[in-house]
């Protein structure tokens, strides 16, 4: 009776937003209405049921239907929507040559802005005196922690070489089926030689280059309308994803690493103002930057998904940034399989740092911190070639340095709430690459973030 009355409330909330659908409300305050709803509902239950009750998870169970099946949906157009789009923006530029300048500087700012996470890592760490000596070990970390070192067996014969290899696409087909960890940058190379294909043929045989160029256009736009289709229900997708984290949320572990979960927050904050900076020195104002870039940050945070917001990330830097089709593609793609500023830069530096002292390693020796942002910065490079996210990328760098890979199950409790601040900052990170990239080709369309023209209203009703 409890869980049917739990459903129903849930689904008031939905007829609430369709509702507020219908008034023609912009799309962005429906994401916050579809969060604070979420916050508000997953707080309910908690406080009527208590924490991993029965009815809270068979609640949860069927709210997550929602959720989930909204996270499919995004997953589902990903590969459409970056094929077409880059074989479009290839065709459209007319100049294939740029497309080596988008790529290189894209994945420089992608690298050299994770670098400097792991700096802030590193600082934040030591400012908080984090230590991985203060952590209770329990049932479930240690659980993690053999898992973790099992996983390294399997990853320890990986080279660098061998990750750069894996980007190449040997089987299309299969890597639009997404059967690879580097199956979104497979299909970003694919798209990228269909589109050099077709500019050939553009010049050689007009008559055939131009059904060509039709047959892309028609497929863009179905493409695009199925994108707006797939984000109109993105308030839903929030509402469900938000009750599942806030309900299904261990307040008692998050309060006995209150320490880490802060120093974290305050790291992540730190890479968005270096964002925020780094955007200002291209001429954009860096408020309405933020502002534009909110609600695809909001959704990153509640589904904990870099590819999932793929679409929704590609959808607001043509639209609102003005980055257009290829800079949007490649940084979107680049950035959820490459220098992730949260997953692959902050979180492996604190726990390289919290771990140190265990080993006998002075955590403010300038070599070991030299030595550790190199490996940070070189293995977000790579943590696409292996699949996973931040716990791949955590073992990649203690393994390196020598540390036991185990003490990083010592933080599931809280990984997932730490898991969805890295994910909005790897995303901040990808769209800040992409409209810095933009304007520095002078590849962009005057926008209202750009700080030579008046702030005008955008409508992003979908």
């Amino acid at each position: 009776m409890y869980q049917i009355l739990n459903l129903a409330i849930f689904a008031l909330l939905i007829a609430l937003l369709i509702k507020q659908q219908r008034t023609d409300s912009t799309l962005s305050k429906r994401v916050f209405t579809g969060l604070f709803l979420g916050v508000l509902f997953g707080a309910s239950l908690q406080w009527f049921y208590g924490p991993a009750t029965s009815v809270v998870i068979d609640t949860l169970e069927y709210v997550n239907i929602v959720g989930a099946g909204y996270v499919s949906l995004l997953k589902m157009i990903v590969m459409p929507l970056i094929m077409v789009s880059i074989i479009g923006a290839i065709i459209k530029v007319k100049d294939s040559s740029s497309l080596g300048k988008i790529s290189f500087l894209t994945i420089g700012i992608l690298l050299a802005t994770t670098a400097v996470s792991a700096l802030i890592g590193i600082a934040v760490t030591n400012a908080f005196g984090l230590s991985a000596d203060g952590i209770v070990e329990g049932a479930r970390e240690i659980a993690r922690g053999e898992a973790l070192q099992t996983r390294l067996g399997s990853i320890a014969n990986v080279s660098f070489a061998d990750m750069i290899i894996s980007f190449f696409p040997s089987n299309p087909f299969a890597d639009l089926a997404g059967t690879r960890p580097t199956s979104t940058i497979a299909v970003v190379i694919f798209s990228a030689f269909i589109g050099m294909a077709g500019l050939t043929v553009i010049k050689t045989s007009p008559e055939i280059g131009a059904s060509f160029e039709k047959f892309i256009h028609v497929a863009q736009e179905i493409v695009r309308t199925l994108v707006r289709m797939v984000l109109s229900l993105t308030p839903y997708g929030v509402l469900a994803l938000m009750t599942k984290v806030v309900a299904g949320s261990n307040y008692d572990d998050i309060l006995s690493l209150l320490n880490f979960v802060v120093a974290s927050y305050i790291g992540l904050g730190l890479i968005l103002v270096l964002h925020l900076v780094l955007v200002s020195f291209t001429g954009v104002n860096p408020f309405r930057f933020f502002m534009t870039i909110l609600p695809v940050l909001t959704f990153a945070f509640t589904s904990r998904s870099s590819a999932g917001t793929i679409p929704l990330n590609i959808e607001t830097q043509v639209k609102s940034l003005g980055n257009g089709d290829a800079v949007a593609n490649f940084s979107a793609s680049f950035g959820a399989t490459m220098g992730q500023n949260g997953c692959a830069g902050l979180y492996p530096a604190m726990l390289a740092v919290m771990i140190a002292p265990t080993v006998g390693i002075n955590p403010l020796d300038p070599s070991f911190i030299a030595s550790l942002v190199a490996i940070v910065t070189v293995s977000s490079f790579g943590i696409a070639g292996i699949g996973g996210g931040a716990t791949f990328a955590a073992i990649i760098v203690l393994s390196t340095l020598g540390m036991p890979v185990a003490l990083a199950g010592l933080l599931i409790s809280i990984e997932p709430l730490i898991d969805m601040g890295r994910t909005a900052v790897n995303v901040s990170g990808s769209m800040t690459a992409g409209t810095m990239t933009s304007r520095i080709l002078g590849l962009n369309q005057s926008t209202d973030i750009d700080n030579e023209k008046q702030p005008e209203v955008v409508n992003n009703n979908i």
